[in-house]
């Protein structure tokens, strides 16, 4: 089986080491902004690679010296600053999502459908959630209505919104559409916002599982959404770009592209 290479770029080895340089979740936080005011040196000093037994579709996320990844080959993996393997997990299939840290716990999807959440130190499985179709997006998460505890959410191709309790790992709520949902749904804390297959934007009350609002958009988002200022951002299969505010439900404005939008976007602050 061939074995695909993560390279990793960095200036120097404490860089991992800086509070502000963790990339803790898909998009750096909750809202998925892709921000980050770390500035770059001019010039790259590779420092190590670490192998693993097939592709990587995965993006990497990073916590205070440790790097999590998935890969194609099935496992999930724990990787220090210095590129040796902490950790792997083996499940089912293809870990395509990237994965989220949270309270020292790994939440990663996976294609047969299955969320896992590991122990970040020790790899042990947690609890083990099952949806009915193959998971693309990352696992997301907000805190409870009351503040006590913290919930997860994921999309699914079984067309299901999944609100999950990140201790226990038992559906609080979910929430059908008419397709699959292929991105991560991004949230404010008070509403997830998503697309999917089926060409709407769904605004959902994050608390409650009730559904605020959805704006029609015509054909496919592939792409997750960013929320920033009270705007959500947000592209098409068609190429379409869109800002929408999420106040009064409505398009704000919108850009005509020609080429598919599959990434998703990134809000700079001013």
């Amino acid at each position: 089986m061939k074995k695909i290479t993560i390279i990793l770029l960095l200036i120097t080895n404490n860089c991992f080491a800086q509070d502000n340089s963790s990339w803790p979740c898909f998009r750096g936080n909750p809202s998925l902004t892709g921000y980050t005011n770390i500035q770059l040196p001019k010039s790259l000093k590779l420092l190590w690679t670490f192998k693993t037994e097939d592709a990587i579709k995965s993006s990497p996320i990073i916590y205070k010296g440790n790097i999590y990844i998935g890969s194609n080959d099935g496992y999930i993996y724990s990787i220090s600053e210095k590129g040796t393997l902490n950790w792997k997990y083996k499940s089912a299939t293809s870990i395509e999502s990237p994965p989220l840290y949270l309270d020292n716990t790994i939440f990663a999807g996976s294609l047969e459908g299955s969320v896992y959440a590991l122990d970040a130190k020790t790899g042990k499985l947690k609890w083990e959630y099952t949806t009915e179709g193959q998971i693309s997006g990352s696992v997301n998460w907000v805190p409870s209505p009351d503040k006590k505890s913290k919930r997860i959410f994921v999309g699914s191709y079984d067309f299901f919104f999944h609100c999950i309790d990140a201790v226990s790992g038992k559906s609080i709520f979910k929430f059908e559409t008419e397709n699959y949902i292929n991105g991560t749904p991004t949230s404010n804390g008070e509403v997830a916002v998503f697309g999917g297959c089926d060409g709407n934007l769904y605004l959902l009350n994050i608390n409650t599982g009730k559904l605020v609002d959805k704006i029609v958009i015509g054909t496919y988002m592939a792409a997750s959404t960013a929320i920033d200022g009270g705007k959500a951002y947000f592209g098409n299969y068609d190429g379409d770009f869109y800002c929408a505010d999420l106040a009064t439900k409505k398009i704000v404005w919108k850009y005509d592209g020609t080429v598919p939008i599959i990434s998703s976007p990134a809000v700079a602050e001013n």
